[in-house]
C-alpha cells in the first residue's frame, strides 16, 4: 500500500520563478491498485512520481510503502520498494552491458553488491530465459547481445520487465510509451497490463493519452496545478469516456490547447 499525507513541493523559492508544483497531495493506493495519470504540462505528474522515488524531496509532508515511512530515505535506498520505467528507452539499462547482465542487475534490485562475478549463473541464466520468453521478442536468444543494439521498443520491454523481475511493492510507469511508434507502444502497453495482473503489482501509470488511461487499469486521477482534482475507479472509471474526460479536463487551466494532445 502507499500512503501520500500533506504533500508540497514548491521550485525556485523566492524567486520571479517560483512555481507550487504539489499542493497538498493525499493519496492512498490499496494492494494491486493500478492506477492511471493524466493532466496538461506542469500539473504536477512527473513531480508526483518523483517525490514518491526519491528523485526529489518532498517540502512537506510524509511517505509510506507498506507501513514503512520512506520520506527521507534517498533514491537507491527505495529501490528495493519501487520500480521505474521512464519515457525515454536510453535509460533504466546498462547500454554497454549485455542482456542477461542487464537483468542480473535488475534481479539483485535493493540488495547489496559485491564482486561482478556474483551476478550470473546457470541457474539465473535459465530464470532469464524464461522470464525474456514472456515477452515474444526472441530476446531469450540474444542473452549475450548489448542493450545499445536493441530496438527503442525492444529496450523498454526489457526495462519493463527488469523493473518486475523481483515484484515491487510500486511500479511507476513514466509515459513509457511516448516515446515509441504506435505499433510499438502497443505493444508495450499490452505487456505492461499482463505482467501487472499476472503479479499483481500496484501501480502508478502517467500518461498523455486519455485512451490509454480510461483502457488501463482499475483507477483514474486527473492532476491540475498540483492538486487531485479528479479521482475515479471500478464500476465509475468503466462508464467513462473521452468526452467525459475531456469536459473536466476543459476545465482547468491548462484547457484547450493540452486536451488536442491528451485525447489523441
Amino acid at each position: 500500500m502507499l500512503k501520500l499525507q500533506n504533500i508540497y513541493k514548491t521550485f525556485h523559492v523566492g524567486t520571479i520563478n517560483e512555481r507550487r508544483a504539489l499542493n497538498d497531495i493525499n493519496l492512498v493506493l490499496n494492494d494491486g491498485d493500478f492506477v492511471t495519470v493524466i493532466g496538461g504540462n506542469g500539473a504536477g505528474k512527473s513531480t508526483l512520481q518523483n517525490v514518491i522515488s526519491g528523485t526529489i524531496n518532498p517540502d512537506y509532508g510524509t511517505i509510506e510503502i507498506n507501513g514503512v515511512n520512506i520520506t527521507k530515505l534517498p533514491e537507491h535506498k527505495r529501490a528495493k520498494y519501487i520500480g521505474r520505467v521512464f519515457q525515454d528507452p536510453m535509460l533504466g539499462t546498462a547500454s554497454d552491458m549485455w542482456i542477461e547482465e542487464n537483468l542480473a542487475l535488475a534481479y539483485r534490485r535493493g540488495e547489496k553488491r559485491s564482486a561482478f562475478k556474483w551476478m550470473i549463473d546457470n541457474n539465473n541464466t535459465a530464470f532469464f530465459k524464461s522470464q525474456l520468453e514472456r515477452l515474444g521478442l526472441g530476446l531469450e536468444d540474444r542473452m549475450k547481445t548489448k542493450v545499445k543494439l536493441l530496438s527503442g521498443g525492444q529496450r523498454q520491454a526489457l526495462t519493463l520487465l527488469m523493473s518486475t523481475l523481483k515484484k515491487p511493492d510500486l511500479l511507476m510507469l513514466d509515459e513509457h510509451t511516448a516515446a515509441l511508434d504506435p505499433k510499438t507502444a502497443s505493444l508495450v502497453l499490452s505487456l505492461t497490463k499482463e505482467i501487472i495482473e499476472k503479479s499483481n503489482i500496484t501501480t502508478i501509470m502517467i500518461t498523455h493519452n486519455m485512451k490509454d488511461a480510461l483502457n488501463y487499469g482499475n483507477r483514474l486521477i486527473m492532476m491540475d496545478q498540483g492538486k487531485i482534482i479528479f479521482d475515479v475507479s471500478g464500476e465509475e472509471k468503466k462508464k467513462l469516456k473521452v468526452e467525459d474526460l475531456l469536459l473536466k479536463f476543459n476545465q482547468t487551466k491548462d484547457a484547450p490547447s493540452d486536451a488536442m494532445l491528451l485525447s489523441s
